[in-house]
């Protein structure tokens, strides 16, 4: 009977090590059917058969955001090696493309060794998880073992302000509405759109370690990152590569993504950059932006930059033809509160700003054409006016 009860305990504990080996070599080697032994949700622990269920109780009983976390985790733990997304058109016209999960993973592992995410480190999930953003957060999570709590993905969170956490990506509006309310958040990534010089400002003189990313969907989010100035962090103008990604030009200077762990080929952008060294660049706009005005190349993304200080209103710089130049350069603001006199007067006191820079005409929109992601489309808007 002893020699049974040994033999049992011996087989018990033979076991529990060979389940620990195999734990440590599947984070050592991770893959999307894997899920991090410390992976937390809102403090639970959750093994790749419990996240089943979680889905479908979060698709039948959950608010509306969370049946969006539901239905990405069936996606996710389903049987394909890959999963459908819609692109915001970074790469040409908006679509639906099938991501690999296992180039998710890699993604997320990146992102871990960037920001050195350790498992067991606390992070917050704020972001839609129908985009890809909020399904990364999530996968980084159940890759790298994070304990995420999630909320509603709102322009102003609701954020308990007696937890604290290591990590949490935003969009720049969710952070501007929450600055007084994120000082417990150590390290926060913002993306989706350009960050404002106001909001950059504010940044500034705060203690927030904020960095600015660039990705897109078809990159599997961000591939790229600069530190934003703070009391805490040197700003920095240019981006620097995750690990595994490298980058180059086109003969339009547009950038050229080489990540062979998240893309098989090479990814044409269409956004021009000064392009430092392979693995840093300074992002300086979109080429389908361009406005060629009097054989002089403008760059909508940089003059709105320097108007931002003296317009409060939203607003876009566009091209529009014109007999004599090509294109001439049209300042559009939606439904502004200042009379286009005192705009103009502001303008000219711009420091910075080229004389070919000024806007020949301000033209007004009662409000701008956006994608269903709140982007503004600048063509569709372009077509609106009439001045």
């Amino acid at each position: 009977m002893e020699q049974l009860e040994r033999t049992l305990v011996w087989s018990r504990n033979r076991t529990s090590k060979r389940r620990l080996q195999n734990s440590r070599l599947n984070q050592m080697h991770p893959e999307y059917k894997n899920v991090h032994q410390l992976f937390k949700l809102n403090g639970i622990g959750y093994t790749y058969d419990n996240l089943i269920e979680l889905a479908y109780n979060l698709i039948k009983e959950g608010e509306t955001y969370e049946k969006s976390i539901g239905n990405f985790l069936t996606d996710w733990l389903n049987d394909n090696d890959d999963i459908a997304v819609n692109t915001s058109g970074s790469t040409g016209k908006p679509k639906v493309i099938r991501l690999k999960k296992q180039a998710m993973v890699n993604s997320a592992l990146a992102t871990g060794k960037f920001f050195n995410l350790e498992p067991g480190s606390s992070a917050l999930h704020c972001l839609p998880s129908h985009y890809i953003a909020g399904k990364m957060m999530l996968v980084r999570a159940m890759v790298l073992g994070l304990e995420m709590d999630y909320i509603e993905p709102r322009s102003k969170l609701k954020l308990d302000r007696t937890k604290h956490y290591g990590f949490c990506a935003m969009i720049p509006l969710q952070l501007k509405n929450s600055l007084d309310h994120i000082k417990n958040i150590d390290t926060i990534i913002v993306g989706g759109t350009k960050v404002n010089v106001p909001l950059l400002e504010t940044i500034s003189t705060s203690k927030l370690k904020v960095y600015e990313t660039y990705g897109m969907t078809e990159t599997v989010t961000h591939v790229a990152v600069r530190q934003l100035q703070s009391k805490v962090l040197k700003g920095e103008t240019y981006f620097k590569a995750l690990p595994n990604v490298m980058f180059a030009q086109d003969e339009r200077q547009c950038l050229i993504v080489n990540a062979k762990k998240l893309v098989n080929e090479a990814l044409v952008t269409n956004d021009v950059v000064d392009l430092k060294s392979e693995f840093s660049f300074e992002l300086l706009g979109r080429f389908d932006n361009v406005i060629n005005s009097g054989g002089v190349k403008l760059f909508p993304e940089q003059i709105e930059e320097k108007l931002q200080s003296v317009i409060e209103d939203r607003f876009i710089i566009a091209g529009q033809a014109d007999e004599d130049l090509g294109e001439r350069l049209v300042l559009i603001i939606e439904n502004p509160r200042e009379t286009v006199e005192s705009i103009n007067n502001k303008i000219k006191r711009v420091k910075g700003l080229a004389k070919f820079e000024v806007p020949k005409q301000i033209c007004i929109v009662d409000k701008f054409v956006e994608t269903v992601n709140g982007k503004i489309q600048r063509a569709k808007t372009l077509d609106l006016i009439t001045c």
